[in-house]
Formats: C-alpha cells, structure tokens, sequence
C-alpha cells in the first residue's frame, strides 16, 4: 500500500523503514528537511509540505502521523484536515487523549474523513521486533488498512499460543494488534497499558532499591548481604515468574553500569499515566498501585534513589527517554 508518515522522529522513522521493508511505498514529511532527506536516501518519497505530500498521494489517501501529543498533533491533524478529500484517512499514531480522539473523529467526519487513533507500543525496538498496536476507528477504515497493521506488528514470533486461541479465527491479538472499539478506543486500551507499565517498572525499582540497600549499616552486620544486582536480574530471566521484556531492559542497564551511575534518578511522566488515574476516578475503579506509581515519579524530581535510577534505564532503554538536563549532576 501507499502511504504517509508525518514526524520522523524515534518511531516515526523506523515504522517507515519497517513498512518499506514489507514493500509499501511510504511518502514522507517532517519539520527536519535533514530527515526528509534521509529516509528519502533509503527509499522514502519527500515531501517538502503538507501540500505535497497530500498530492504525492493516490485516493484514497492516508496520512500517519507521529508527532507529539498535544497541540503539534492537533494543528497536524487540522491542517491535514484542510488538505484532504472524502474517504482518505488520518492515523493518529502518537499518545493523544482518547478524549481528544473522540472530539476530532466527530469534526473530520462532517467533511468524510476518517480517524483512527493507534495506540503504539515498541519504542525504539519497533524496528526489528514490530509494535504492539490498539486501534480505534470505524470498521470500514480499520479493515482497509489492515495491511499497514500487519506490516508492523510483530506477528506470533517465538511467543506459544494460548490454549483456546485457534478456536478464534481471524482475530489479530495473536499477530499483535487488534481493532479495540470506535474513535478513542484505542489510545484509551494504550493510556491503561502505560499505566501498568508504571506499576510494573515501579515494583522492579522497588526490588532492586532494596536489594542495593542490603548492606545498610541501618542493619546489624550478620544481616548484611552484599548482592550482585546484574546476576540477580539475569537469573530471573530464566524461568522466573516475573520475567518480562521489561526485567530483560533492566538486566541489560544492570550489566553496563552495576550502580546506574549515569542515570540521576528523575523520572518524567507521560500523559497517559495522569489520564488513566483520571478515568479510575471517574469510573469508581481503585488503582491502588497504579496512582502510588505516578506519585513515585513525582517525588522523583525532588531526592533520587537507586530505584528511581532503575525507572530512568527502563525508560532510556526501551523507549530511549533521556533524562532532563537540568536533573544531571543533582542528589
């Protein structure tokens, strides 16, 4: 299929490479001319506007957009909006509100044009191992671009099947995406997984801050242990319950630098992870772990522990989050 990516930035330019890679021919836009260029060189089609690229374009038309949530992907959207026709497409695969999703969906359909909201999961390992992707949307849309899915999602890999799942046919959870519901169903499924996310690395921090505390003098000598933090990590990884794609990123951070020590320990949130506690609130649903998550990140700008060093690799390593600047050097 033909297509477009606008932003080319950690995903973005990597979901072109991996479409290229499973022949769709991929017409490309950012507001780096140097970018442009560069995926031009490895096959893409530059665009050197918005104009342009909506021309390069056959119909029906479909425009992915990967900027940051907010006003760029806002001001993308409307101005795209302008641009096209009935019956062309505009993905919004960053972290937008699903609120948002709902609101725009409901403005582009006045012109026929429609909106699918993406929630993606993969960060810079998207490449090789594909993204995780929840999709929102009208069915009509949805079905017409499932090539584009298919292309990057990762698909069964290595993963065995769950018992039951070949009585489902024609169901692409297994292949990695699936079509989770109407406009905003998909960045609302996203925005509760990286509030898990949070749960789930702030339990690993958690565990690792003690085991580096186990030879505290707050404790009496005899129960002082000295643990090697890299063997620890590396051993669950085998057969352990707790093994996930998340410990094998903290074990890799634990055997460059045992003590984290290029890592400040000040740790940025998403807005997923606000909204989610905001949806439990207006659902009645206690998120005791998920809430007390987001508030550790909070604190986090204020001391930092080995543990908050911890959630600082996990970011860096899969998503290749940097830290603030202004947090390097601090306590």
């Amino acid at each position: 299929m033909q297509m477009a990516m606008v932003g080319l930035g950690r995903m973005g330019a990597n979901m072109v490479r991996r479409l290229m890679r499973g022949g769709h021919q991929i017409v490309v836009s950012d507001l780096s001319p140097e970018a442009v260029s560069a995926m031009a060189k490895e096959g893409a089609t530059a665009s050197s506007s918005l104009e342009d690229l909506v021309k390069k374009l056959a119909k029906p038309r479909t425009v992915w957009i990967m900027v940051p949530a907010g006003d760029a992907t806002e001001k993308t959207v409307m101005s795209l909006a302008e641009k096209l026709e009935a019956g062309d497409t505009i993905i919004d695969g960053g972290n937008s509100m699903w609120k948002d999703d709902i609101r725009r969906s409901q403005s582009l359909k006045q012109k026929g044009l429609h909106y699918v909201d993406v929630g993606t999961s993969g960060g810079v390992w998207g490449l090789e191992r594909g993204y995780c992707m929840m999709i929102g949307g009208p069915e009509e849309a949805v079905k017409r671009l499932d090539p584009i899915f298919k292309t990057l999602a990762p698909g069964m890999g290595n993963i065995p099947r769950t018992p039951g799942w070949e009585k489902k046919p024609n169901n692409t959870a297994e292949q990695g995406y699936i079509h989770a519901g109407p406009s905003g169903a998909g960045h609302f499924v996203k925005m509760v997984h990286n509030g898990i996310e949070y749960g789930i690395m702030q339990a690993y921090a958690e565990g690792f801050d003690l085991f580096h505390n186990a030879n505290s003098k707050e404790i009496p000598q005899e129960q002082r242990y000295n643990l090697n933090l890299p063997e620890i990590a590396e051993v669950w990884r085998r057969g352990s319950v707790v093994a996930s794609w998340l410990l094998d990123l903290t074990a890799m951070a634990l055997i460059e630098d045992p003590e984290l020590s290029q890592y400040s320990g000040y740790v940025q949130d998403s807005g997923e992870g606000r909204w989610t506690i905001e949806a439990a609130i207006a659902t009645a649903v206690p998120t005791n772990v998920l809430t007390a998550a987001l508030y550790t990140r909070f604190r986090s700008r204020q001391e930092h522990t080995f543990g908050e060093k911890a959630l600082s690799a996990m970011r860096q390593k899969f998503g290749g989050h940097v830290e603030p600047k202004k947090a390097a050097g601090t306590n």
